[in-house]
């Protein structure tokens, strides 16, 4: 019989749930933390990262500095940190540089980058501890900038109002590009992503920098799926950045994030782990306990994988669970089902089978099907 209490399960906390992951770097790191835990993984990188090492516009911000020495330099990403030290070195410059920063105040935004600048034989100043850029803004306001030179490492990500502050305070900024967000060359595998999103086929979508998102609306929007996209992630597709930078472009288009504590791949998956089987739809069905994920269902903690047109017909049952629902509903639920209500029929052969337990959907003999709710169940669920 069902229990109350959540049933134990061998299978991770995200099976039966599909994720997408836009990022460009780390993707491999991140997609093996989701399937670890049970998630199918669509990859499709929104973005390719550039580097400007031969590029006219690092250089001449790197010799710039070199000659004039800024009083700040703000570090803020350890890739974006050895890449300029890298490219320098590839001009000839490397030493010169370092020679610069070692005379300056080096500030690094987190543990990574402070990494990055003790590999390089520097030593930094200050690094907040909580990783923030509004944490390193404080710091410079509050030693004041009137009339100091502070050099930014840009690293393609909106900085939202950190330059400007500082222009507002006094300072003169030299921002330092070290690569470029770009488009992917193929976009394919985003159009894949963004159609699932849109079909409701993803149960959620990760974004690690905020270049990811705006490539992705920007996409939507190339193809006239913008509004589609937004009602998607508002409604049904659950949007995980991994900080609130991150976060910017999507909330500026009014759509609502979740973000975990600390701004890592880690907690990202984990906070994933919470919220996913938390939106899980979990139903007392003829003496079974019943969870509807994304594309599987549980039932007593036995992972089933059911076939599109089954989860289909299953969510429609589950919005009336106990009620009968017509035939005729039941197609218009159905994907590309046309007028036949044969295919209701079909599907739902296929549905009984995947569940493994035929009895948890009744057919009501000339008008449809019921999930076979359980009658302790049916007076709540009346009630509500």
């Amino acid at each position: 019989m069902y229990d109350e209490q959540q049933q134990p399960s061998e299978h991770g906390p995200l099976a039966g749930f599909t994720v997408g992951v836009t990022a460009a770097r780390r993707a491999d790191e991140l997609g093996a933390l989701l399937q670890r835990r049970g998630a199918a993984v669509l990859h499709a990188p929104a973005l390719r990262i550039v580097p400007l090492a031969d590029d006219g516009e690092l250089l001449a911000a790197t010799k710039q500095l070199i000659d004039q020495a800024p009083d700040v330099v703000v570090a803020t990403t350890a890739i974006g940190f050895r890449g300029w030290i890298e490219a320098a070195e590839g001009w000839g410059l490397g030493e010169a540089l370092l020679e610069r920063l070692r005379a300056v105040e080096l500030l690094a935004r987190g543990p990574k980058v402070k990494g990055s600048v003790r590999a390089a034989g520097l030593t930094e100043e200050w690094s907040p501890s909580s990783e923030s850029m509004a944490e390193v803004l404080d710091r410079l306001l509050e030693e004041g900038v009137e009339g100091r030179r502070i050099a930014v490492q840009l690293h393609g990500e909106p900085l939202p109002g950190f330059v400007e502050a500082l222009r507002e305070g006094g300072a003169e900024v030299v921002g330092v590009p070290v690569y470029r967000w770009m488009p992917p060359e193929d976009v394919s595998p985003l159009d894949r992503l963004l159609d699932a999103a849109v079909s409701r086929g993803l149960d959620a979508v990760t974004f690690t920098s905020a270049p990811a998102a705006v490539s992705l609306l920007n996409r939507a929007e190339e193809r006239g799926l913008l509004p589609e996209l937004l009602a998607a992630l508002d409604h049904d597709v659950l949007p995980a950045c991994v900080g609130p930078v991150t976060a910017v472009p999507l909330q500026a288009r009014g759509v609502e994030t979740v973000q975990p504590e600390r701004f890592r791949l880690g907690p990202l998956v984990q906070l994933l782990c919470q919220e996913l089987p938390g939106r899980a739809r979990a139903l007392p069905v003829a003496g079974h306990r019943v969870e509807i994920r994304g594309h599987a269902v549980l039932v007593d903690g036995a992972l089933r994988p059911v076939p599109p047109a089954g989860m289909a017909l299953l969510r429609a049952l589950a919005r009336r669970p106990g009620w009968v629902v017509a035939r005729a509903d039941l197609l218009r639920a159905l994907p590309g089902a046309g007028r036949d209500e044969h295919a209701v029929e079909t599907a739902m052969a296929r549905l009984r089978t995947a569940l493994g337990a035929p009895k948890l959907i009744q057919t009501v003999v000339k008008r449809g099907y019921r999930l076979a709710l359980d009658p302790a169940a049916d007076a709540k669920y009346a009630d509500a």
